[in-house]
């Protein structure tokens, strides 16, 4: 454990960019198509799945990227300051300062969402998305269920204590106005112009983010090659030895597909 921790910190590099906090990055140098790791809200690049997936990118020779958003991990920034605007220019620039050629981008929870963006913004550099427990729009959808009450209680205090299983309090508090310009990056209300190959992973024992998301996403992207592979005991995390196999032989079955049209 002590070298394994000592392998992450030390092999931290950062992106430096003059109009915008600094991201902390991993890059394995190989062959295209390369890997994007997109963590989930809260989280950062030292994750299970994103060590799996470098060590799978690693054993194959293909190139490899994992990152911090801003204010998260070894990212500059302050978490309190955050949008999904700005998380969302965060992947851009890891896309065009770090990547030449065509990449797999591979979300999990919010970064399937930011993942969306990336392939409409980027279609030219996109190749392939795979989903992990895609939460497109969620906190959004989940904030406009609360009673009008609710709401309005949330406006006048200005943070929304969002309950989660993943912290020591039960809850992240979020900025009124995080809410606010993440109604602005809302993907599902329309058809989603995405035409790369797309696989979305969901457990069905997700107690975050419904499983049922996966398949709107589904039905809104324009590709016609999607697939939504259900775990009927999977968790949000999909964090057991199984799913991370699921996970890396769908990168790697994809990889397949790409290397013979690239």
């Amino acid at each position: 454990l002590f070298l394994s921790v000592c392998r992450l910190k030390s092999s931290v590099s950062f992106l430096t960019r003059p109009d915008r906090p600094n991201l902390a990055y991993h890059k394995l140098k190989g062959r295209n198509p390369g890997i994007i790791f997109l963590p989930g809200f809260n989280s950062n690049m030292n994750g299970q799945k994103a060590i799996a997936l470098e060590d799978f990118c690693n054993s194959l020779g293909h190139a490899f990227i994992r990152f911090d958003y801003t204010g998260c991990g070894n990212s500059n920034g302050n978490f309190e300051d955050c949008t999904i605007g700005k998380w969302r220019k965060d992947v851009l620039s890891i896309l065009d300062e770090l990547t030449d050629g065509p990449q797999i981008l591979v979300g999990s929870s919010l970064g399937g969402w930011l993942m969306l963006h990336a392939a409409v913004a980027r279609p030219d550099k996109v190749a392939a998305l795979v989903g992990v427990a895609v939460a497109a729009d969620h906190l959004v959808t989940t904030f406009n269920k609360l009673p009008i009450e609710a709401q309005k209680e949330i406006e006048d205090k200005g943070k929304w204590k969002f309950p989660t299983r993943h912290s020591e309090e039960g809850y992240y508090t979020l900025p009124y106005d995080f809410i606010r310009e993440a109604q602005n990056h809302c993907v599902l209300n329309s058809p989603i112009p995405i035409t790369c190959p797309i696989r979305l992973i969901h457990g069905m024992k997700d107690e975050d983010v419904p499983w049922q998301i996966s398949m709107q996403v589904a039905s809104r992207v324009l590709s016609r090659d999607v697939d939504v592979i259900l775990r009927k005991g999977g968790q949000h995390r999909m964090s057991e030895k199984e799913d991370t196999k699921l996970l890396v032989n769908t990168v790697d079955d994809l990889i397949d597909k790409l290397s013979t049209t690239i």
